[in-house]
């Protein structure tokens, strides 16, 4: 079946939910878009790099009531033109994070890039990022740019521990780790900013949404 030009398939996923399966990001990302502005009221949605869930929301609902809401949203869905959806500039939330520029890898990374340290800087603080997806921990988000066809490679050796709030790079993504953890992604840089908070609001980045790297005290500028 296709949504405008973007074609995918429906899997069964349990008795409440289905996962509608992408060819590729670019597809995963327009019925995102959509799905942000249009998602029929009681069905939650949740990408993930090249597939999207819906599931029925309220728990208490009958089999049958989350039968007809998924079969709504699909047929929404079938009839929905996305095809010429690109990223979302305006009305989506941008997330301001402060970053000193002190990582351990900061200038590995650079030079993977061909670039100088300074420059990578500016790159990374020059225009907001998308959260593409929510993935790997809780509040850990998949950060993209269009445009940018930069692949940053992962360490040979992944760390088996790497500080909460620490920034990194990995292939065409940009990420803060929430909490500490093992990883293999290049550390260019910390924030102070709760990207989780289990007891609080949840997480702070959500999918569709933006996050405007910026420059804190303590980064050393003008190396490399």
């Amino acid at each position: 079946m296709s949504t405008g030009s973007v074609s995918f398939e429906v899997r069964p996923y349990g008795e409440r939910a289905v996962l509608l399966d992408l060819p590729d990001s670019a597809g995963r990302r327009a019925i995102t878009h959509w799905l942000i502005e249009h998602a029929p009221q009681g069905v939650e949605w949740v990408p993930a790099e090249r597939t999207v869930l819906l599931q029925v929301g309220d728990r208490g609902a009958s089999l049958a009531a989350a039968h007809d809401l998924l079969t709504a949203a699909l047929h929404d869905l079938r009839g929905a033109d996305v095809s010429d959806r690109g990223r979302t500039e305006t009305g989506s939330p941008v997330v301001t994070l402060d970053v000193v520029y002190d990582g351990p890898d900061l200038a590995e990374a650079a030079q993977a890039l061909d670039m100088s340290i300074e420059a990578l800087v500016s790159w990374h603080t020059g225009q907001p990022w998308e959260v593409e997806f929510l993935g790997f921990m809780p509040g850990f988000g998949y950060l993209t740019r269009q445009g940018d066809l930069l692949d940053v490679p992962r360490r040979p050796s992944p760390r088996t521990r790497i500080p909460v709030g620490s920034v990194g790079l990995a292939g065409r993504y940009s990420g803060v780790y929430p909490t500490a953890s093992p990883g293999g992604w290049q550390l260019i840089g910390t924030t102070s900013a709760v990207l989780f908070d289990p007891g609080g609001d949840g997480a702070l980045l959500t999918p569709g949404g933006r996050v405007q790297f910026q420059v804190s005290e303590g980064t050393e500028r003008g190396r490399g």
